[in-house]
């Protein structure tokens, strides 16, 4: 019995040296299915979507009257007066000189015309106009009576403040109005702030509301003050949903349930809380999942505070020569992030954010862990995001620098130790990484007849500064990146780009059919390992829902691959939800 315990320990222990050999030794040949790099490639972007349904932000653009038009001056008016020079009086008319450009249109200047009572209410207009179109709605521009012989034409500012901002129905209303309308007593009152505030209630998916401008009521009112009258409403604070797929890997488990359950303004701020749990089902023995994700964010005024935690166990059954193990593997992830709104107008949203991150995975065999394999990384990221409205077309795009660091006993990736220990071998990858990443979404509804079609294209790049860890590579194939592939080995590289095409067909009943294609390349000094440097492939899907049930299927296959890339000729998969 002792003897064969011993034999045991020494079988694990040729084992792990095996694999630290492999890691110290070889450190600079990429393997291109290694399983505890490809495990953490395809949580991360099981997270990454994840995040995307739960955290998803509301667009308000709230409409403004429009104007009647390209008006030109009267000509010829009786009576008139030749104006030379126009200003603005009033208070706060210094904020507002901006506006006087225009009343002298290219074509059509007010200075050095005639007006009379018609000419003057148009450059009356064009000021009033000019001040709402950048969304000061309640801000008034007036012609006192005055004496216009002396050619100078006085405008009258009565800026439109706040006077208070109140719910329409306080004793059934459980959220704070002071974290939500960015806008404070006495302030100018624009009609950005009141989409912002729109958005921080509507953000939470149980909440329906609506701001209207009332006149202002109570005391220590003033000309041009306004309330703003909010109507809000929600139908629950517990939201919960389930869903099945077959995202997973044929080594630990394709069949993935998950489980979330949502708070929705949990204390009456606006905020948004979740747990999601998952696990791997019906996979057979040897092939485990388990995971589960903890977010919670606030938002103040154009602010948005957030942080989030993350872990993801697995574990499958490897045949040896003599004996089977259990290879298993560890992730933890945490992260804190600010977002600020910089700047909004009708169709354009500018932000920025920056985040805090720590990773750490760890692997083992029979619970004895590869202490080479461990990893511990923190760092930084700065980004900045944009939204643009074109019309009907929808532009997001997003633009981000991330940086290792040695914070939170960060360590030093294995293959720094392996390059330290014999210069020869190169370095292939680093805990301290500089790392620029980016990406673009395009969504084009359109008709062809009374046909509704939908293009949505999506962009995603990175451009490495240092070399590249395993899980911090670029990878590429399988159905959150290149479809038409199973997943179960992909390319990966310090650097590359992905594009993923959809034509989406409404066939009635919440069903959307579509088409995609999609593109993908690495680049790197770690490519020079793999099989290639591209993939291309293509999917034909059906998606939508049914009250509270939703499905995506789909058949996928490989337009493009390296010869000796492994994958299956036609991929199948599907996503099969139910929301409450």
């Amino acid at each position: 019995m002792d003897s064969d315990i011993k034999g045991k320990v020494r079988l694990r222990a040729t084992w792990c040296a095996v694999l630290i050999a492999g890691a110290t030794q070889q450190v600079s040949a990429q393997q291109i299915n290694d399983p505890a790099a490809q495990e953490l490639l395809r949580q991360q972007e099981r997270e990454r979507v994840l995040r995307e349904q739960q955290e998803a932000r509301p667009d308000v653009r709230l409409e403004r009257a429009p104007d009647d038009g390209i008006e030109r001056l009267p000509k010829n008016e009786t009576p008139c007066f030749l104006i030379e020079r126009i200003v603005l009086d009033g208070p706060g008319a210094d904020d507002f000189r901006w506006a006087l450009t225009s009343a002298n249109t290219k074509d059509d200047p007010a200075t050095g015309h005639c007006l009379g009572t018609d000419g003057i209410n148009l450059v009356m207009k064009r000021v009033q106009n000019a001040v709402i179109a950048r969304g000061y709605v309640t801000t008034r521009v007036l012609a006192a009576p005055q004496d216009l012989t002396g050619g100078t034409l006085t405008l009258s500012l009565v800026p439109g403040r706040l006077h208070t901002a109140r719910f329409s129905a306080p004793d059934s209303a459980r959220a704070a109005i002071a974290n939500a309308v960015p806008a404070r007593r006495g302030e100018l009152l624009n009609l950005r702030d009141i989409e912002q505030g729109l958005e921080n209630f509507q953000r939470v998916p149980t909440v329906t509301a609506d701001i209207q401008i009332a006149p202002a009521a109570g005391s220590g009112t003033g000309p041009g003050d306004s309330d703003l009258a909010i109507a809000w409403q929600q139908r629950s604070r517990i939201r919960a949903s389930l869903s099945l797929d077959d995202a997973g890997s044929d080594a630990t488990g394709k069949l993935q349930a998950n489980g979330t359950l949502s708070l929705d303004n949990p204390l009456g701020l606006n905020e948004l809380f979740y747990v999601s749990v998952g696990k791997g089902v019906f996979n057979g023995a040897g092939k485990d999942t388990d995971s589960w994700t903890v977010h919670y964010d606030i938002p103040y005024g154009y602010w948005l505070f957030g942080a989030t935690a993350s872990s993801y166990d697995y574990s499958q059954t490897v045949a040896g020569a003599i004996e089977t193990y259990d290879y298993s593997g560890r992730s933890r992830n945490a992260e804190a992030r600010i977002d600020r709104l910089l700047f909004r107008n009708a169709a354009i949203k500018l932000g920025a954010y920056g985040r805090g991150w720590w990773r750490q995975s760890t692997s083992a065999i029979d619970d004895t862990e590869i202490q080479v394999q461990r990893r511990r990384t923190a760092g930084w990221e700065l980004g900045l995001n944009h939204r643009q409205f074109l019309g009907k077309i929808t532009l997001d795009a997003s633009l981000a620098y991330r940086r290792g660091t040695g914070a939170f006993n960060a360590l030093r990736a294995p293959e720094e130790l392996a390059h330290a220990f014999d210069p020869s071998i190169p370095l292939e990858g680093t805990s301290r990484i500089k790392l620029i990443v980016a990406d673009a979404q395009l969504t084009v509804p359109f008709q062809l007849g009374n046909q509704r079609l939908r293009y949505s294209a999506s962009w995603r790049a990175q451009w490495n500064r240092t070399p590249m860890a395993p899980q911090d590579r670029f990878a590429i194939g399988g159905r959150f990146t290149v479809r038409g592939f199973d997943g179960e080995t992909t390319l990966s590289g310090d650097r590359g780009w992905s594009l993923r095409n959809d034509i989406g067909l409404a066939v009635g009943g919440g069903l959307e059919a579509y088409l995609g294609a999609d593109y993908g390349h690495i680049g790197g000094q770690s490519t020079r390992f793999q099989a290639g440097d591209y993939l291309a492939g293509m999917s034909l899907g059906l998606r939508g829902g049914w009250q509270h049930f939703s499905l995506d299927t789909f058949v996928g296959s490989a337009l493009e691959k390296p010869a000796n890339f492994p994958t299956d000729y036609t991929t199948f998969g599907f996503s099969l939800s139910w929301r409450y």
